[in-house]
């Protein structure tokens, strides 16, 4: 291409940089030719021009693609205004002038000036690979980056002489960024573990490449098929990315596009017309005029992806083929996604059907676990907490780790549980019951010949009268104290001195140590997993450890919890498990609503907890906070989960706590619901702006998300 040149594969050209150049009003290309004085230049006057070169001016002039004509044997350059945009800032003084004067030393780098010369002395056509380029549009937009191809071809005068080149460059950005985004999807793909991940990316990456105005994600969904929509200028935000997508169920009509596609297994694409106007659902649905459908269609899976826009377009082959193979990698990703949960979904149940499903409820102590699956969460382990109560009315708490991450280790954490409940059921003293767990794991190990059977155990027995908890350890470490600190002081926090014993199985000796809660003070127990990290020394986790608990805003026992597990940064490959006990400086009140699924399930939760705060006399600055994040997770919980919500709050003189479970599988809401609803992502956002701490804890059925908000002013204060 005359002045930016034939590039060839191992050469870049090197041009006047436009970034931030402007360009004021100018006249046209073709107004420049006219009013040029050509007298003076190698062409002559125009009407002399050789009857080629007027005709290839005239053609060059007229086209909406970037065109240049190179005259002669200084290459005297004539363009037109779409040209002028690749060469920025060197229009329009280049028009008219010869090549080697316009563009000066740039003529002369590698795979420029060479290429037209190449061209004007051979007579040989030349096309070039694609090369990027920085353009900016006479629009006078910011410069963006582009890419184009260009094609070189000798002009021949009507004597048959060379006259010059002809240049035409086509732009390729689209398919190139296309292509570049095909490559971006199949690796966004490939870390995409559920079925909701693969629906956020696949509905992403067809509004960001395609720039549609609708798409449908579905898959099917027993004898019938879910889908996920998104459609242009649907606000979402890193809140409503973290949430599950919003699923309907689709009627089994063969007349939707989608449906028939994904029983058929064949695509379909309409440039022009009405091709939901049967299936329609709302006037977004009715105003698509194109629309490609593709199947998603594997072994296991079967589903379909529709594009439409709400003016014509033609689905050129390029485009079709695109499409077609994002839809092969979406369905393979949409299956290994399926397959994943399936086995996830089964070490889950597992995992948790051998965690306690309930936690006691003592007057003055508030207790709270949590566990998270390491590795890939695709395998049972062997961490397990348990408390329950005793005969005399003292609480049992234990957090123990059977080494391994298979179905044997979660089938030893069962033993090692239940033979602990027994144990301390008859005789609570840590020592004694410890020793009868030393004897199982041993028996166990001589039963399956196998030595290498690894448990550690925290074990101790808290008094509600007096806040002691007597504490035994078999190779674990220990658990953080945390002191609420009095008269104004800062909270401290440390390790639990207690004498090092020996993990089970070995016939080792253990000893006690005692510690006390007072008013306000927290105890956690912890498995290696929440403070071990590769290439990471362990007093270092137990540092972090320590510093967080110290730092927390509380010493609730759920908040605690959330923050340990946060506490030392960095991927765990065990699993993670923690149990905290709070002393409270007060009694509590608290109180449920089980919330029904249905629209009116928000504005009763609100109604019902502001007349609950205000008899609590809380401040009404907690009240309105409260109420709002409560009533958008309850929306959520239910938008999402599409069975009942329990909201349950628990106040003291420090703090509110509310939490929201549900206890149903995603994906299952009917769109009656979803209609009458908020909007499904502002909840998260809100706990994050609103409340001084937060969390989700999944559990043997459903989950919960739950928010504290810190009473500050003693005087606003409920009385106890």
């Amino acid at each position: 291409m005359a002045g930016t040149g034939g590039v060839r594969p191992s050469h870049s050209p090197t041009l006047p940089s436009q970034l931030g150049a402007t360009f004021p009003a100018r006249p046209a290309a073709a107004e420049i030719v006219r009013d040029l004085p050509w007298d003076d230049t190698p062409l002559g006057p125009r009407e002399r021009w050789d009857p080629v070169v007027t005709a290839t001016v005239d053609l060059v002039l007229s086209s909406p693609m970037p065109m240049a004509f190179s005259f002669g044997d200084s290459f005297v350059l004539i363009y037109n205004d779409a040209y002028a945009d690749l060469i920025g800032t060197l229009h329009p003084a280049a028009m008219g002038r010869p090549a080697a004067e316009a563009f000066g030393e740039s003529w002369l780098s590698p795979g420029l000036g060479g290429v037209i010369e190449e061209v004007y002395r051979s007579g040989r056509p030349f096309l070039e690979p694609e090369t990027q380029l920085t353009v900016v549009r006479a629009d006078g937009a910011r410069p963006e980056q582009a890419f184009f191809t260009r094609g070189h071809s000798i002009v021949s005068d009507r004597r048959g002489r060379a006259a010059g080149v002809l240049t035409v460059a086509a732009e390729t950005t689209q398919v190139t960024r296309r292509l570049q985004n095909l490559g971006e999807l199949t690796s966004r793909l490939a870390v995409a573990l559920t079925v909701d991940d693969v629906a956020r990316v696949v509905l992403g990456y067809a509004l960001t490449s395609f720039d549609v105005d609708h798409c449908v994600f579905a898959v099917d969904d027993g004898n019938m098929f879910r889908s996920v929509r998104r459609i242009r200028g649907e606000m979402l935000d890193e809140a409503d990315e973290r949430l599950p997508p919003v699923w309907k169920r689709l009627p089994d009509n063969p007349q939707a596009p989608l449906v028939a596609a994904a029983r058929s297994g064949r695509a379909s694409f309409v440039a022009d017309g009405e091709p939901l106007r049967e299936v329609a659902s709302d006037r977004h649905e009715r105003r698509i005029r194109a629309l490609a459908v593709l199947p998603l269609r594997t072994a296991s899976l079967s589903g379909a992806l529709s594009i439409g826009y709400r003016t014509e377009h033609n689905w050129l082959p390029a485009e079709q083929a695109l499409l077609n193979a994002a839809a092969q990698q979406v369905a393979q990703a949409a299956e290994r996604a399926r397959r994943f949960e399936a086995q996830h979904g089964t070490a889950q149940l597992l995992q948790r059907s051998m965690l306690p499903e309930h936690l006691p409820e003592l007057e003055r102590f508030r207790i709270a676990a949590r566990y998270d699956v390491g590795v890939d969460g695709n395998a049972a382990g062997g961490d397990f907490y348990d408390a329950f109560r005793l005969a005399d009315g003292r609480l049992a708490m234990v957090l123990g780790d059977v080494a391994g991450h298979d179905v044997r280790a979660a089938a030893v954490m069962g033993q090692v549980r239940a033979a602990l409940r027994a144990l301390a059921l008859t005789d609570a003293d840590p020592p004694g019951v410890l020793a009868g767990l030393d004897r199982l794991v041993g028996s166990l190990g001589a039963e399956s010949r196998n030595e290498e059977i690894f448990v550690t155990v925290v074990y101790g027995v808290l008094d509600p009268h007096d806040g002691t908890i007597t504490l035994a350890s078999a190779g674990h470490p220990p658990p953080v104290l945390r002191r609420a600190g009095q008269g104004g002081e800062a909270p401290t926090a440390e390790l639990v001195k207690i004498p090092p014993g020996a993990p089970l199985g070995l016939g080792g000796r253990w000893q006690t140590g005692v510690v006390r809660l007072e008013p306000g003070d927290s105890i956690l127990l912890f498995s290696d997993g929440v403070v071990e990290r590769r290439g990471r020394a362990l007093n270092d986790g137990l540092d972090a450890l320590v510093a967080v608990a110290a730092g927390a805003p509380s010493g609730d026992p759920r908040n605690l919890c959330a923050i340990a597990t946060a506490a030392v940064p960095g991927p765990t490959d065990d699993d993670v498990a923690v149990l905290a006990v709070e002393r409270a400086v007060a009694l509590s009140r608290s109180d449920t609503m089980l919330v029904a699924a249905e629209p009116t399930g928000p504005s009763r939760v609100r109604q019902w907890m502001g007349t609950r705060l205000r008899e609590w006399s809380v401040p009404e600055q907690v009240i309105g906070s409260a109420i709002l994040c409560t009533s958008e997770l309850t929306t959520n919980a239910l938008l999402h989960a599409g069975t009942p919500a329990q909201v349950h709050i628990d106040l003291n003189a420090e703090r509110l706590l509310v939490s929201v479970a549900d206890t149903g599988t995603r994906g299952s809401v009917i769109r009656a619901h979803t209609d009458a609803m908020s909007s499904r992502g502002r909840g998260l956002s809100l706990i994050e702006e609103l409340s001084d701490s937060w969390g989700t804890d999944p559990s043997v059925r459903g989950s919960t998300v739950w928010f504290e908000l810190l009473i500050r002013s003693t005087s606003d204060s409920p009385a106890s």
